[in-house]
């Protein structure tokens, strides 16, 4: 299973960004995805969660109403609009799965995880 990530990148307090995924190795229709991130020196912490059909999406408080989680089964990718960015947003982004049939945002239940995008917001 490969999870590639992209579309990080540097952009003023204000902008957005849009982050994709891309998901190899596994039916990916059949599972949930997240986002995770982490800020220097701090946690990993969840950002949002998608079903596998896409009729359930959750966000973390920190981003709700400005972020937005969606998914292209045909393309294998989840994407990620962040918009409304604030310098606390700085972090690496990363996308996971959990296990087939499993909906969570928990980040130890995740089984598979990409390396990772950076995503910095300049005040």
């Amino acid at each position: 299973v490969q999870l590639q990530a992209s579309g990080g990148g540097l952009v003023q307090a204000g902008g957005s960004l849009r982050l994709s995924c891309a998901v190899s190795g596994l039916m990916f229709s059949r599972y949930a995805l997240d986002w995770f991130r982490q800020a220097p020196g701090k946690e990993r912490e969840f950002v949002a969660a998608i079903s596998w059909t896409s009729g359930s999406t959750y966000y973390s408080d920190s981003v709700k109403g400005r972020f937005t989680i969606s998914r292209d089964n045909l393309k294998n990718t989840v994407y990620l609009q962040m918009n409304s960015l604030k310098p606390e947003d700085t972090a690496v982004y990363y996308c996971a799965v959990p296990p087939r049939g499993r909906y969570t945002l928990v980040l130890e239940d995740m089984d598979y995880w990409g390396k990772g995008t950076q995503v910095t917001v300049s005040s």
